[in-house]
């Protein structure tokens, strides 16, 4: 295996992790949420923060499908 496919993989990794650990704080932020009566709007910055998350992640993922993709021509 490559340096550069090591990386690939590492970073693959990252992003899983990060994916995971944002499903469990957000689903986290939504029950405590709800029963500790936070106000909808400071939930809903639980959820903008979430989607920004996610759309990094799959920034990120398109970006090592297109280097994969790229390394094999």
């Amino acid at each position: 295996m490559s340096d550069d496919e090591f990386q690939t993989a590492r970073q693959a990794r990252t992003i899983g992790v990060v994916i995971a650990m944002t499903m469990i704080l957000w689903m986290g932020a939504q029950l405590f949420g709800a029963s500790l009566g936070l106000p909808p709007r400071l939930v809903f910055v639980f959820d903008a923060a979430a989607l920004v998350v996610f759309a990094w992640a799959l920034v990120a993922t398109f970006r090592i499908w297109q280097k994969r993709r790229d390394r094999r021509k």
